[in-house]
């Protein structure tokens, strides 16, 4: 069974997935709004996968036999000052969630709970691809303001492909919904 400790903080961690993938829903109707279809899949994408991140962790405190807590989240920010303002609202949202599951895993390493430690490293993997994906399409942003066209290239370009299924991630409550 998951350490008491870790499980209370698992479950903050769902209610900051959620929130994630909310605000990620924002900033896709954002760009939806500004006819700026594939800026608008990709964040729609990332709202998935934030929201998957909740429910694999939903399915390891099921599988922990321990209590799941489904919080209710903050309204996302909806509103932007330009292009911009939604891809570094993502960035500083993936590198704030970087340091909440580094957190997580300190805690399930001060409490000897081996099981939940290892649950975390999959998600600190992906944190690195999470932070230098937003982290690259901030700069494409940055350096394309006269011309979002030129990011949309680059989002058809470097991200149009169909993504990989990582056989080593968790599994999520609910299947491959």
């Amino acid at each position: 069974m998951a350490a008491a400790r870790f499980v209370e903080r698992l479950n903050e961690q769902i209610a900051n997935e959620f929130a994630a993938s909310q605000q990620y829903i924002a900033n896709a109707i954002y760009y939806d709004a500004q006819t700026l279809p594939r800026l608008a899949a990709f964040f729609y994408q990332q709202a998935i996968e934030e929201r998957n991140h909740a429910l694999m962790m939903v399915q390891y405190l099921l599988d922990a036999d321990a209590d799941v807590e489904i919080p209710g989240v903050a309204a996302p920010t909806t509103a932007f000052a330009d292009a911009v303002a939604p891809v570094a609202l993502g960035l500083d949202q993936e590198r704030r969630v970087s340091d909440q599951i580094a957190a997580l895993m300190g805690v399930a390493r001060e409490e000897r709970d081996f099981l939940s430690e290892q649950f975390t490293q999959w998600f600190l993997k992906e944190q690195v691809e999470e932070v230098a994906t937003m982290s690259s399409l901030l700069t494409v942003i940055k350096r394309s303001t006269a011309s979002m066209m030129a990011v949309e290239d680059y989002l058809a370009r470097e991200h149009s492909a169909a993504r990989d299924t990582d056989t080593t991630a968790p599994a999520a409550a609910g299947g491959a919904l």
